[in-house]
């Protein structure tokens, strides 16, 4: 078992950043793919961010390339995202998941989310 606990979100104005942290316990940290997530309100969840156990691979959607940076520190058991340049369709709620593939379910680990919102 691993417990995710995300913390960093809040509410900014566009153009700020934010730097988002999902905290990790459990089973051994580097032995998961990680991930974030995002779901506004209405909508699907969308994948934002994924990077691979030692941190030297990463995929990052389309809609925050370039914007938005992922980073892990398996010493501290804690992935990151870095979010510039945030825009209001920015606004969600941000989760962490952890998983031993490139395949995000529910039989993996998520953690409760944190919410950020951006105003225009």
């Amino acid at each position: 078992q691993v417990q995710l606990v995300e913390s960093g979100g809040g509410l900014v104005q566009a153009g700020d950043s934010l730097r988002l942290s999902c905290a990790a316990s459990g089973r051994t940290f580097n032995d998961y793919i990680m991930a974030w997530f995002r779901q506004a309100p209405g909508k699907e969840r969308e994948f934002v961010a994924a990077i691979s156990r030692a941190g030297s691979g990463v995929r990052i959607a389309d809609s925050v390339r370039g914007r938005f940076i992922i980073s892990r520190d398996n010493a501290a058991n804690t992935l990151y995202l870095q979010m510039n340049s945030l825009k209001p369709e920015d606004t969600a709620v941000y989760s962490c998941a952890a998983s031993s593939r490139y395949n995000w379910g529910p039989n993996d680990y998520w953690g409760q989310g944190t919410q950020v919102t951006v105003s225009s």
